[in-house]
């Protein structure tokens, strides 16, 4: 079929993150995937017990997939014992729908993974086994499914498929990595299959999600496999550039980051654990330095240049600030590590073990302005979401909302 083209914004000095279509926070790690919110007005601080609980709801199904917010709903995934449930709710946390997306993850690491994407009145979701589906985001009735590892030709891995897919245009994205296809883009609408990029000898997905970047001359996918990191043009599919990546355990889960024209990737295999800068050019990227760290699905933030992330091993253990131009790492903090995201001049980071903390940077490093004890437990995995002055944190089969705006 013929598909619309994707129109390019004017040459900009800088290559730009392409922000979703649809309001609020619509997709993993927010409108740009970068883990930063717009939202202004927030609390400067929180009392001692923390930022008022507003609700909570528990039986959503295991998982540590983070939730998404649009207008007056919040959607989210887990895993029941025998299918992976999508489930709706009112912003009040009254619940709207619950459907399914096929089977849960009963490996290792059981629960759901993937968070869900928003356009256009349509929610779209990957499950653990390739299975992409899109549902009517009013009702949760299923439009249409796929499943990208059997179209492709694709492999499963270890801890299961995890990608949160990009849509935009008339078009959803996604990385099977199989030997019939590297990228893939399907129409948003019937889910018929649009380009397949050419396979990568070897290559088999990762536990990645990809970022869209405008680079003034194309919209640029990006992301990361077991063997490369790859730049694929969205309209046509072509591999416009690839970059070998030494990861034998296939541990690379955090979603690229754009720091003006350099990205930031990293992997976290015991003993390979490192972050990498990449000059972005038109047509081409190169690997620029190499940087020592373990960050792993935590991720990491771009704020004023420099990138922020948590290390476990290596010359730095604790939150870490990153200059994108030389890869040199300062420590902010040495707290346990785990995900963050920043908003209104603040980092919201949440530890693997469960300790929330709202952090102010200073000249020497971050100062804690309010904390909390969200669970007592470990693998703490999915990321905070902000989103219309609510915090929304999720552990186990549990999803809390906080009042966060002043």
């Amino acid at each position: 079929m013929v598909a619309a083209p994707l129109t390019s914004a004017a040459q900009e000095s800088s290559p730009a993150l392409v922000r979703s279509a649809a309001p609020d926070w619509p997709q993993w790690r927010g409108p740009h995937r970068d883990g930063t919110s717009a939202e202004t007005g927030l609390l400067p601080s929180w009392p001692d017990d923390g930022p008022k609980l507003l609700w909570k709801v528990s039986g959503i199904g295991q998982g540590y997939s983070s939730p998404i917010v649009v207008a007056d709903r919040v959607y989210i995934t887990g895993d029941l014992d025998k299918e992976l449930a999508i489930n709706a709710f009112t912003l009040d946390g009254q619940p709207s729908w619950k459907t399914s997306n096929g089977a849960p993850w009963k490996n290792s690491y059981p629960g759901a993974r993937s968070s869900c994407t928003y356009d256009d009145g349509k929610l779209y979701h990957m499950n653990a086994h390739g299975r992409l589906t899109c549902l009517d985001a009013a009702t949760g009735q299923e439009v249409w499914a796929v499943n990208v590892l059997e179209r492709y030709e694709a492999k499963n891995i270890m801890w299961g498929i995890s990608e949160s897919v990009v849509v935009h245009g008339d078009r959803v994205f996604a990385t099977p990595a199989g030997s019939k296809g590297l990228m893939a883009a399907h129409d948003k609408r019937t889910g018929a299959p649009i380009w397949a990029t050419p396979a990568l000898d070897g290559e088999q997905a990762s536990y990645s999600s990809p970022i869209l970047i405008d680079t003034g001359r194309r919209k640029l996918l990006v992301n990361g496999g077991l063997k490369y990191v790859f730049g694929v043009d969205a309209e046509d599919g072509a591999l416009v550039w690839q970059l070998p990546q030494v990861d034998p355990n296939n541990t690379v889960n955090t979603t690229p980051v754009l720091a003006g024209r350099r990205l930031l990737l990293t992997n976290s295999s015991r003993g390979f654990g490192a972050v990498f800068g990449v000059q972005l050019d038109d047509d081409s990227a190169s690997r620029v330095w190499t940087r020592e760290l373990t960050i792993s699905h935590g991720g990491t933030v771009c704020v004023d240049g420099q990138v922020y992330g948590a290390s476990s091993r290596g010359e730095l253990r604790g939150w870490a600030a990153i200059d994108p131009a030389t890869g040199k790492a300062t420590l902010v903090s040495d707290a346990p590590g785990g995900s963050m995201i920043y908003a209104d001049g603040r980092f919201y980071c949440l530890t693997a073990t469960g300790q929330m903390m709202l952090q102010e940077l200073t000249d020497a490093g971050f100062r804690t302005v309010g904390t909390f004890r969200l669970a007592e437990g470990r693998d703490v995995w999915a990321h905070p979401v902000l989103c219309q002055g609510r915090l929304f944190l999720r552990f186990g089969d549990t999803l809390y909302c906080y009042a966060v705006r002043g």
